[in-house]
């Protein structure tokens, strides 16, 4: 095994791997010019331009039980499968909060 990967090591010299990744697959296009590296003058890869965040939602953290996310997630399929394709659980539960009457809601039984 040790041959095979002495063999590969030799095959791979990291400077030809670093200049193919760089030059081929780190490449992104500007629109007016020709196709340019996406890695900044000290060959380091350069940060994304950071977009602004939307102010109409933010992205929260729930948990939920393993039952409960396999209800929402049979809700959604079925959904999609009936026709609303674009359909997530996220939408589901926008949904579900739309339709919830506050007055259904069983009283605490502490």
């Amino acid at each position: 095994m040790s041959d095979h990967l002495n063999a590969a090591k030799s095959l791979f010299d990291k400077d030809d791997v670093e200049g193919v990744l760089r030059d081929a697959f780190y490449v992104r296009s500007d629109a007016d010019g020709p196709a340019v590296a996406a890695l900044d003058a000290g060959g380091g890869r350069r940060k994304k331009k950071s977009r602004p965040k939307g102010d109409h939602y933010e992205i929260v953290c729930i948990s939920m039980y393993v039952e409960d996310l396999a209800r929402l997630d049979d809700k959604v399929a079925a959904l999609k499968q009936s026709g609303h394709r674009r359909m997530t659980r996220s939408a589901l539960i926008r949904l579900a909060l739309d339709r919830l009457a506050l007055e259904s809601v069983p009283a605490p039984s502490y």
